[in-house]
């Protein structure tokens, strides 16, 4: 493997984005043997995947798929990697696309050892990204401890002070400031289109209250708290007080199948939050979890099993019925909120200690559209047009699905896109 900026042989393959969709498309198309570039705006491969502490079906860590990913990249020569990389544009036709690309400097080269000396003696600090702002990093960081590379990288934040005092700590001559931002031309036969997805924006969602109280987090924010390299090592706490929360709320669909946001369903969402009760409930026997919802999905035998053995649990209440209003009680930060039982046609109102927004998918695509010949649905996500072929989308940048779905939808665009080259 190599990410020198070489020319590509013809009947090349270009991936963009390098989570798990876009790892698995790769590896697939590299592994009998064509010639692929993976792209990835990030500074280490992995994407969402990454933030989770467990993922479906089998509610293993992270590591469980990324590390034999990682072991089958670094054993493919046929895969050249670009982190810190995005696409500018995409000409051509199918078969013989010009594509432009533009690198970020990462400030450190290959010579990195991921001994931490920078980041000790680093001052300058910068919001955490990768926990959703909700604590700070330095501005020599590793990304995260299953980064890939496995390499620091310094923000462009960090002052000349603490400029001079990383390089100076740096004993393997690894960190250099010179590096400059690059933009250079690969030619590729075929582009899959695998740049995920984002959780929708909650600040937008003014009667949930997002921004305005602090014991309100979305899904992806306690995913982030029960993970053991998250904000708080893995304890689950509301962030106003560190408080271990004893009676928990969720509001499903938190922007989703409504007309004014998200139009669809993110199909994840309802799987996400039976999850996160199993999590809670780990830490805090006794805790009370309430589950406020539209209907909850659970597609297939094996996560409906899952639903089922959740509702025996006589700690956990699904109130069909969606929050409408929420307000902050005075003195505490606990969160009242207001929902109606569909049910019973009865209002309720509940105080608890924290509220969790399950927030739907947004295709990464509809904030950051790529400049190339794709066709767009009204939400955003990629149609695959397969009579044109040539440029393909692969897993949420197509639709809203799991990991199995995504990894399945990847391995079937790998194929699409060695049909290109073949035609």
């Amino acid at each position: 493997m190599t990410t020198e900026n070489s020319a590509p042989v013809s009947g090349s393959i270009m991936v963009v984005g390098g989570g798990i969709s876009g790892l698995t498309t790769a590896l697939e198309a590299a592994e009998v043997g064509y010639e692929v570039f993976l792209i990835e705006k990030e500074a280490s491969l992995g994407g969402r995947v990454t933030q989770l502490k467990h993922y479906f079906p089998k509610l293993c860590p992270p590591t469980c798929g990324l590390e034999i990913n990682y072991r089958r990249l670094k054993d493919n020569k046929n895969i050249k990697v670009y982190t810190l990389s995005e696409v500018q544009k995409v000409d051509g036709t199918p078969g013989d696309y010009t594509v432009t690309v533009k690198t970020a400097p990462r400030y450190v080269n290959s010579n990195c050892t991921c001994c931490g000396e920078c980041e000790k003696v680093c001052e300058t600090e910068i919001s955490n990204e990768f926990n959703f702002g909700m604590d700070r990093r330095k501005a020599a960081y590793l990304p995260h401890n299953m980064a890939f590379p496995q390499r620091y990288v310094m923000d462009p934040a960090m002052g000349n002070d603490d400029r001079g005092k990383v390089k100076e700590a740096c004993k393997y001559n690894a960190i250099d400031f010179s590096m400059e931002e690059s933009t250079f031309d690969l030619k590729v036969g075929a582009v899959v289109f695998a740049t995920g997805w984002q959780p929708y924006d909650a600040t937008r969602i003014d009667n949930l209250g997002f921004g305005r109280y602090q014991n309100i987090i979305t899904n992806m924010m306690l995913e982030r708290l029960a993970s053991s390299n998250g904000p708080t090592e893995g304890k689950i706490l509301r962030p106003s007080d560190d408080k271990a929360p004893e009676t928990i709320a969720f509001a499903q669909c938190a922007g989703s199948r409504d007309e004014n946001h998200l139009p669809y369903c993110s199909y994840i969402c309802c799987l996400a939050t039976l999850k996160h009760a199993t999590y809670i409930r780990a830490q805090y026997p006794d805790a009370k979890i309430y589950i406020y919802y539209i209907d909850l999905r659970t597609p297939g035998r094996k996560y409906e099993n899952f639903y089922a053995k959740l509702k025996e649990d006589e700690n956990v209440f699904f109130v069909k019925g969606k929050v409408a209003e929420v307000s902050e009680e005075s003195g505490t930060g606990n969160i009242n909120l207001v929902a109606e039982d569909t049910i019973s046609g009865e209002k309720i109102r509940q105080t608890v200690d924290m509220l969790v927004l399950a927030t739907g998918m947004q295709p990464t695509c509809a904030v950051d559209k790529p400049a190339a010949d794709l066709t767009f649905d009204d939400e955003g996500f990629i149609i695959n047009d397969f009579s044109k072929g040539g440029l393909f989308a692969a897993g949420c940048a197509n639709k809203p699905a799991d990991v199995v779905t995504s990894n399945q939808n990847a391995t079937g665009m790998a194929l699409k896109a060695i049909q290109t080259l073949r035609r």
